[in-house]
């Protein structure tokens, strides 16, 4: 199919390149910006005045659910909530049942996102057999299937010398190792951000040192190996810090946020509602402000749904016995646009966060406008809103934005030149 996209404001922050244009498709590719060229003819034309065409979002932690956890989401609903946020290409994660450990579970992710015909699937896989912290996986074979990346989410590998062979190894074949840096012993049986907040409501806290303790030896193993590192889910400004001196020494080190620890902090958890509970933990108000100034500086490159759906029972104990994490990806472009809305952002800045910089983070072909590149985009309203819940594809409803009027309205998201999502 052949798409034209008329007077929109175009802005891809790879190439700094904002202006009102005309942006012209052709099969699975962008053949010009501006006037067609010669002999185009377009089957379908989108009228855009008033709109902004950018990069489609790439999301670089979104929880599928699938093999093993289907009663939470499945790869067709949670790659479809993805595009209807805005999002084209994203990662997702290793924790799968069982793990993605070996080629034969990464090919059934592919095989079925290919099927959906949704956003881009590009996994992580797993660092260690079965996320145990002890063997490693087979890393070759995984990045041949088409991991992106490889990592052990939150289940650390205790053993220094064993951590420091995998990364070693990893290094040797230039692989990404994504490490989430949370402190077993320090975390153990924590809830909430250890402060004032966890206390008043007596729950067990989760110290910052949880973070910044893991944090500072997983960046000297860095420096030891080499190995290219991507840090996630960062949630500390003291962390921020830490990475900023990493990346001040030349280490090749990048790093990502969870868009909620943007916006909500250990607040929000007064009247103990589960939709709030996160690993790791919502934090303090200095911390949040700590993120967002290493957001706009872009020591924080990426800005990520993280993304997990639960079925409803999972939320309806009480605090500590429900299940971690918060479904967003339906509404990803809605909820950034929140930081443009407060004054923290420009919008080129948020979307360079939230398209070109993640993808360059994982090495990724997407968040850019380029002719000849994959006509991989998503058109939005600025000026329209988003009532959070209204539509929603995700099989998880654990959002604790629902019923929220967010700014920004996703009209049109495009894989590969189809119209993949269309409000």
């Amino acid at each position: 199919m052949s798409i034209s996209i008329i007077g929109a404001r175009v802005i891809d922050p790879q190439s700094g390149l904002d202006q009102v244009t005309d942006l012209h498709l052709e099969g699975s590719r962008i053949a010009a910006m501006g006037a067609a060229p010669a002999g185009f003819a377009a089957s379908r034309t989108l009228q855009a005045g008033g709109l902004v065409v950018a990069p489609g979002l790439v999301d670089l932690g979104v929880s599928l659910r699938e093999p093993g956890y289907s009663r939470k989401g499945t790869i067709a609903s949670e790659t479809r909530a993805a595009v209807a946020g805005g999002v084209t290409s994203l990662c997702c994660p290793p924790q799968t049942r069982p793990a993605l450990d070996t080629s034969a579970v990464a090919e059934l992710i592919l095989d079925r996102a290919r099927e959906a015909g949704n956003s881009k699937v590009y996994p992580i896989g797993a660092l260690t057999k079965g996320l145990e912290g002890e063997q490693l996986a087979e890393l070759v074979g995984l990045r041949d299937t088409g991991c992106v990346a490889f990592g052990n989410g939150l289940k650390e590998i205790p053993n220094n010398r064993t951590l420091a062979r995998a990364l070693e190894y990893a290094a040797t074949f230039d692989l990404t190792v994504v490490f989430h840096s949370q402190d077993r012993d320090l975390a153990q049986g924590g809830l909430a951000h250890e402060g004032a907040m966890a206390s008043f409501l007596g729950l067990p806290g989760i110290p910052e040192t949880a973070e910044t303790v893991a944090l500072a030896r997983n960046l000297l193993l860095v420096e030891q190996t080499g190995v290219r590192a991507h840090f996630t889910q960062i949630t500390s400004a003291r962390g921020a810090r830490l990475i900023a001196q990493a990346q001040s020494l030349g280490l090749p080190v990048t790093a990502d946020v969870a868009l909620y620890q943007l916006i909500l902090t250990d607040e929000s958890l007064r009247e103990f509602s589960s939709l709030y509970h996160v690993q790791p933990p919502l934090r303090s108000a200095a911390d949040r402000d700590g993120l967002r100034e290493a957001v706009k500086t872009g020591v924080i490159q990426a800005i990520a749904s993280h993304h997990q759906p639960h079925e409803r029972d999972a939320k309806l104990a009480p605090f500590g016995a429900t299940e971690p994490g918060i479904s967003s990806v339906d509404v990803l472009l809605p909820l950034a646009m929140t930081l443009v809305q407060d004054g923290l952002l420009d919008l080129p800045t948020l979307l360079a966060r939230l398209t070109c910089g993640p993808a360059e983070a994982m090495r990724l072909p997407a968040g850019q406008l380029q002719v000849g590149a994959a006509a991989d985009l998503v058109v939005f309203d600025p000026q329209a809103s988003t009532v959070a819940g209204e539509h929603w594809h995700s099989r998880g409803d654990n959002c604790p934005f629902i019923g929220h009027c967010l700014p920004g309205a996703v009209r049109y998201t495009l894989v590969d030149g189809r119209v993949c999502h269309e409000a």
